[in-house]
């Protein structure tokens, strides 16, 4: 399995609607595509408090390569991740992706 996890450091003036918005049309995508399961995401809770700038993030499980593949070629997936784009701080560099085999 693949978790793929992302973190995002959004811009202030991003409101909590808009990452939800954003976080809703992932999880339906998750839904629809084969060997893709278990989306959650949201504002960090964490007591620790070191999330330096990333406070908000989310994770989808897949089921090999193979499936986080489709995903990442998934065309409403392509436009969200434009918005998470639009939306972090200084674009790009305001987001991290890992993807680990577990």
């Amino acid at each position: 399995m693949i978790r793929h996890i992302v973190l995002t450091k959004f811009r202030p003036d991003v409101t909590e609607e808009t990452v939800a918005a954003i976080y809703a049309g992932l999880a339906d995508v998750a839904e629809t595509l084969p060997g893709a399961s278990g989306f959650t995401g949201g504002r960090s809770q964490s007591p620790e408090q070191i999330e330096r700038g990333y406070m908000h993030g989310f994770v989808i499980d897949f089921d090999d390569w193979a499936a986080l593949e489709a995903y990442q070629n998934n065309k409403t997936h392509k436009a969200l991740g434009a918005q998470l784009v639009e939306n972090a701080i200084g674009g790009i560099d305001g987001i991290l992706v890992l993807d680990l085999e577990v």
